[in-house]
């Protein structure tokens, strides 16, 4: 395509990734922020937990100075203390519901203006029915208190069902059963589409993505490792793009461009948030490095899509 990239995306990086050791929402933070926020390669970023209040804050002041549409992801404070918006035991349910409306506050002091959420452990085929359910109810919740606290996006990911995250949302049906439940209610309910998700769920975008396309409203590129189980980084891992026996690289990362264009996924009219996922994980690998591969994949599948 030979239009400019950001004519059709707002291209984000996800900040608890490159720099890891942020994830648990301690560390230097603001520092490695701004690391992100002195490259105007990227137009968007997507933060995590920030525990501490001062240091929230002044992540929040940086991030409007660098002019950065943020967004606020949910894993880290979820997985971290393995919360269930979708469990079958109510005391666990309503404790991960009130971490995410915790994380809504964090996402409003930020100043974010759409909130990643995943859903819970996946029970199993005879109770999965029932488990949706409950994540739809969860999520009404969640839609509510959003509107209270200015009134992001509220975006559920969708991650493997049987390999490393094991979730509940999980399969692009699956998905698709609860954005049509609750977008009628809630117009700024969508889902997110990761393109390091597809091989872990034996799916493939063109065939995934038709299904849910009235409900996308956000993208995230990345790598996985899934053929070897005995492989030291096989899930759902976030390695660099291009790393050994990895299923996402420069032609993947081109045909996802093109497919979402051709959708109308992306584009002038749109243009949604479509962030790189990866991390530092072999030897050798920094965060410096890995930003780095980032934007020369996407530089370079751009300009093939």
């Amino acid at each position: 395509m030979r239009a400019s990239i950001y004519e059709y995306m707002k291209v984000g990086i996800v900040h608890f990734k490159a720099f890891p050791e942020v994830v648990n929402g301690t560390g230097p933070v603001v520092e490695t922020l701004q690391r992100i926020a002195e490259d105007d390669f990227f137009t968007a970023v997507e933060v995590g937990w920030i525990r501490d209040i001062k240091q929230r804050m002044e992540a929040a002041r940086l991030l409007r100075i660098a002019h950065l549409e943020v967004c606020y992801a949910c894993q880290p404070a979820i997985f971290s203390q393995k919360l269930n918006l979708n469990s079958l035991e109510p005391g666990e349910r309503k404790r991960a519901i009130k971490q995410v409306f915790n994380c809504l506050k964090e996402a409003s002091d930020l100043g974010a203006v759409a909130v990643r959420i995943p859903a819970g452990k996946d029970p199993g085929a005879e109770r999965r029915e029932e488990a949706k359910k409950l994540l739809v109810d969860s999520l009404s919740q969640i839609c509510e208190y959003a509107r209270e606290m200015g009134n992001p996006a509220i975006t559920l990911k969708i991650f493997d069902r049987d390999i490393d995250k094991e979730s509940l949302i999980g399969h692009f049906c699956d998905a698709f059963d609860i954005a049509r439940q609750l977008c009628p209610s809630y117009p700024k309910f969508g889902l997110l589409a990761d393109l390091s998700h597809f091989p872990l769920l034996r799916e493939k975008p063109e065939e995934a993505l038709p299904l849910v396309k009235d409900y996308l409203t956000a993208f995230h590129i990345g790598n996985c490792v899934m053929k070897d189980r005995r492989h030291p980084i096989y899930g759902d891992l976030q390695p660099r793009f291009g790393v050994e026996d990895g299923e996402i690289d420069t032609p993947q990362v081109s045909a996802y461009f093109r497919l979402l264009a051709d959708m109308g996924l992306i584009g002038p009219e749109k243009r949604p948030v479509l962030s790189a996922e990866v991390r530092p994980l072999l030897p050798g690998e920094t965060s410096e490095l890995i930003l780095a591969n980032a934007k020369r994949v996407i530089k370079e599948a751009w300009a093939l899509a």
